[in-house]
């Protein structure tokens, strides 16, 4: 049986100046349904659409309590965490 993946993800906007984070088991699928606008409310109206950041998981209840542990920390805690593998916060969607 295949191990199920779980991402925890940071977006951003063109300017950098909105942090959002989430979680999936399919990264391609949910970046694309950000980048398209295909789910209405805070990513759409604030065109969060670059994906910056994002960890592994292997196991759902952890992916979960990850997202919980960054969107609990302040905005430079997620700064730092974006520059401590992105520090040119490219679009790590970009290539695919």
């Amino acid at each position: 049986m295949k191990e199920k993946i779980y991402y925890v993800y940071l977006l951003t906007n063109k300017h950098n100046t909105v942090i959002y984070t989430g979680v999936t088991n399919d990264l391609a699928r949910r970046v694309h349904e950000h980048k398209n606008k295909l789910i209405k409310g805070f990513t759409s109206r604030y065109n969060i659409n670059k994906l910056v950041y994002f960890e592994e998981c292997n196991d759902v209840t952890a992916a979960i309590f990850r997202e919980k542990q960054i969107k609990g920390g302040s905005r430079k805690d997620k700064i730092n965490l974006v520059n401590s593998s992105n520090p040119d916060w490219k679009d790590l969607s970009a290539d695919w």
